[in-house]
């Protein structure tokens, strides 16, 4: 899919779903990470993250479009968009958009560094690195040393 596609595709959600045309702009944005997608206040484009349609697919987008479409057309008509909003909660919940995507990557794929209690021999598994000399194990005050991956 590329983003001509991803564009009709998005027009067509808005109008089966919310009857009102969606007049922005809708593409893939290669540097997301950790969201399926956004929509931007100030242009009122929405991106979305090319991995989500890699890992899982037509279906998994179409969702992310038509939770991002919620944030569109409420911001639009002035009315709560937030996450938190009634009105963001019950237009979700009236068009089937999911609240949240699935992750891409779990955190034990994402794990870079292993360390591990001299006491206790309990594993802490991290993705950023450690400083040993401040950082204790939790469950006994232990030193931590970084075991080779």
């Amino acid at each position: 899919m590329d983003n001509s596609a991803l564009q009709k595709l998005t027009e067509s959600l808005s109008l089966k779903y919310f009857k009102v045309p969606f007049k922005h702009k809708a593409y893939f944005n290669k540097r997301l990470r950790t969201t399926g997608g956004r929509y931007l206040l100030t242009s009122h484009n929405i991106e979305v993250n090319d991995k989500q349609y890699a890992k899982f697919g037509e279906s998994a987008i179409i969702d992310i479009i038509k939770h991002e479409l919620c944030h569109y057309h409420l911001h639009i008509q002035k009315k709560g968009y937030k996450h938190r909003d009634k009105d963001f909660k019950r237009l979700c919940q009236l068009t089937g958009a999911p609240r949240f995507c699935s992750a891409i990557e779990n955190y034990e794929d994402r794990v870079n560094y292993i360390y591990q209690c001299q006491k206790c021999d309990t594993r802490y598994p991290r993705i950023r690195k450690v400083d040993t000399v401040k950082m204790v194990c939790g469950n006994c005050n232990g030193k931590l040393k970084e075991l080779k991956n």
